[in-house]
């Protein structure tokens, strides 16, 4: 079961976990856009997804209940940055509360399940220093969104010391990633479709802090991490409670200007303009932050597998081929061929 199924993280790991033949049901808001990846790709008919609220207990409750997951992934929340100091009350209750409600909905689950809770990079209380935040330092937020996702931390951190520690049925996971492209995001002020809807209206992309720098990677980078996350947890290999970092190599971590510029390269000469305009950036948002994954590697086996360019590559040929073809099975096709190249990238 996958909370937040039909956004865009929700929408490949639906795909992923497909793929490896597992039965995949959804719990998501009902409000869509007609070019989101759920439904531009046709997977709103391939998932049952039940769509509702994650700030109402007594549905998500009843519908885990109901479902009676061997694994979830909680996704859902409300996902940026900009958008919580619009909305702060409606981000920590959707962010915090609708936590709150997943791990009081699996304490209150008779049948044993395996849960990934994701939360965020930005949980950490960044100082902007220049190494890589590892899962034991200080979590706290500046702004509201980072704020709700370190309180939603707590949450888990407390039902886990409380109710699973010795738990025989329920064992609990937190997954911490950083900034992800890909295709098949259309978010609002998100670096990647903030370009490409500029660029296919003929608009200029306007930067508010091009020197921002982030841990940039492949949508199917952190979603693989979550499932091998799952797997061992599954198997014992690790203890309830823990929390993972899944980001890319340090060299990969580049500023909004660079992955801007790389893509750029990739659509029609001349048209892809940018605009630097830093009066519009009238919100705190971090200048640095990088994420340190060693424990990934050493203890799930994990790193990443993609360098920045062939993350933008890959980001890049999915809009093209989005813009030049709308046919739901063909959209549906082309991102699952990206997903066997990158498993089978894998592999090699």
């Amino acid at each position: 079961m996958i909370t937040g199924n039909t956004g865009f993280k929700g929408s490949w790991l639906s795909l992923y976990l497909q793929s490896l033949g597992a039965n995949v049901y959804g719990y998501s808001k009902s409000t869509l856009s007609d070019d989101s990846i759920f439904l531009s790709s046709g997977l709103n008919e391939l998932i049952e997804t039940k769509y509702g609220d994650i700030r109402d207990f007594s549905e998500i409750c009843s519908y885990i209940s109901k479902i009676k997951p061997n694994f979830l992934f909680h996704l859902a929340a409300q996902p940026l940055v900009r958008t919580s100091y619009a909305s702060p009350l409606e981000t920590f209750e959707t962010n915090t509360l609708g936590t709150a409600n997943v791990m009081e909905s699996l304490r209150l689950l008779a049948d044993e399940c395996v849960g990934v809770i994701i939360t965020s990079d930005k949980s950490y209380r960044n100082v902007e220093w220049l190494w890589g935040y590892r899962e034991n330092d200080t979590l706290g937020g500046a702004d509201p969104y980072s704020g709700s996702k370190s309180a939603a931390e707590m949450v888990i951190d407390s039902y886990v010391k409380s109710y699973f520690t010795e738990s025989e049925c329920i064992k609990i996971a937190i997954a911490r990633a950083g900034n992800v492209i890909g295709g098949g995001d259309w978010s609002s002020d998100r670096i990647v479709p903030d370009a490409y809807r500029a660029w296919y209206n003929l608009d200029s992309l306007v930067l508010r802090n091009p020197s921002a720098t982030r841990p940039w990677q492949h949508v199917l980078e952190p979603i693989r991490g979550y499932v091998e996350l799952a797997a061992k947890l599954y198997d014992g290999s690790i203890s309830t409670g823990e929390a993972f970092n899944f980001g890319p190599e340090s060299s990969d971590c580049v500023s909004v200007g660079e992955i801007v510029s790389e893509l750029s390269k990739t659509w029609h000469a001349n048209l892809a303009k940018i605009e630097i305009n830093s009066k519009a950036n009238n919100m705190k948002e971090s200048g640095l932050l990088r994420l340190n994954c060693d424990k990934s590697l050493d203890m799930l086996g994990w790193k990443s597998a993609l360098d920045y360019r062939k993350s933008v590559e890959m980001t890049a040929s999915w809009y093209e081929f989005y813009y030049n073809n709308r046919n739901k099975k063909e959209i549906f096709n082309f991102t699952e061929l990206q997903m066997k190249k990158y498993l089978k990238e894998i592999v090699e």
